[in-house]
């Protein structure tokens, strides 16, 4: 019995030597990524531009709204109600287009972050192959790695090849 104990830690042993394993801390690697920057500053732009619209509208908006005021005293109570309720059709039916705008916006970013996250992982996977590993494990916050040594951490490595190739 001892020596089939002996034997399975012998074989344990050396199996767990033959096994490559690295992580990579996922925060800090999409973090550092040039092209994941450059989508999140292509996308607060539009967000910001969208904002700005959104404003705009909304103070052109109350401007009619007062002057609407102003002039629904000087008319019949059915006139006035029949404006009131065309400018609350026209307020409605912008805000429902500034929605959809933002919702199109939040699509088309989510689409695209997903890209970029397949991008990293497949770099990632095309890393382990290369450089015989049979696992990157996946770190930062959320992670699976609680504890790696330095020395196994392929981070800084997987960084600079996606960063040099999106460069090109």
């Amino acid at each position: 019995m001892k020596k089939i104990i002996g034997i399975a830690l012998a074989v344990l042993a050396i199996s767990c030597q033959q096994n490559k394993i690295g992580f990579v801390d996922n925060v800090k690697l999409l973090d550092g990524y040039q092209e994941k920057v450059d989508v999140e500053t292509k996308f607060n732009a539009k967000v910001e531009t969208l904002s700005k619209k959104r404003d705009s509208i909304s103070q052109a908006f109350q401007l009619e709204l007062q002057e609407f005021q102003s002039k629904a005293q000087s008319m019949s109570q059915k006139n006035a109600q029949e404006q009131y309720n065309l400018l609350q059709q026209r307020g409605q039916f912008v805000a429902q287009q500034l929605q959809q705008e933002e919702q199109a916006l939040q699509q088309s970013s989510q689409a695209e972050m997903d890209t970029l996250v397949n991008k990293v992982k497949d770099q990632i996977e095309a890393y382990g192959k290369t450089n015989g590993f049979t696992y990157i494990l996946g770190g930062g916050e959320g992670g699976s790695v609680l504890y790696g040594v330095d020395t196994q951490d392929l981070t800084e490595e997987i960084l600079k090849i996606l960063n040099d190739k999106y460069k090109n």
